[in-house]
């Protein structure tokens, strides 16, 4: 039986060309450069999907998230990535392909670095996330996001995204 930890991962440099392969274990634990997908998730009022990950997650156990995703296996794009993983972890079938917004390196140092392409999606289905993945979930209007994320902890990477996401659309609600 395999386990996400042994899933594949193409391993890139700083400039996100492929420089070789490792199990996703390794490059955790060795703290290999490699690839996510940050795909933000509104229903049809326009709220965010917000979950807890579970404590049994190899990264940032128990934290809250306002995106889904995850890593981009080897040999697989960005874009195929993004609607894998918001269709896996939002529990859901048919999701329009989500749209790409911009790409950024995220460092959180202590070999913790990964290209992460952010993108956005409309699901306007009946959510069932995947219980090995998200502990609670519930879609929140930005200003209840904005509130909580002094008080819940975050995700870091998330955090980055979510940051960058808001810069990137200056003036405009995210």
């Amino acid at each position: 039986m395999t386990t996400p930890a042994d899933e594949i991962l193409d391993i890139v440099d700083e400039h996100d060309q492929v420089i070789g392969r490792s199990p996703r274990g390794e490059a955790y634990t060795k703290g290999l450069r490699h690839r996510c997908v940050f795909i933000q998730a509104r229903d049809a009022e326009g709220r965010l999907f917000v979950h807890r990950r579970t404590p049994t997650k190899l990264v940032f156990p128990s934290l809250y998230d306002m995106f889904v995703g995850g890593v981009v296996g080897a040999g697989e794009s960005y874009d195929e990535a993004a609607l894998r993983e918001a269709e896996e972890e939002l529990g859901v079938t048919g999701l329009p392909a989500p749209r790409f917004l911009f790409k950024f390196l995220y460092d959180g140092g202590a070999g913790r670095t990964w290209w992460s392409a952010v993108y956005e999606v409309r699901c306007e289905l009946p959510v069932r996330p995947q219980a090995e993945e998200v502990a609670w979930h519930d879609f929140l209007t930005e200003a209840e996001v904005e509130r909580r994320l002094p008080e819940w902890e975050w995700v870091p990477d998330g955090l980055a995204a979510y940051q960058r996401l808001k810069a990137h659309r200056p003036g405009a609600s995210t």
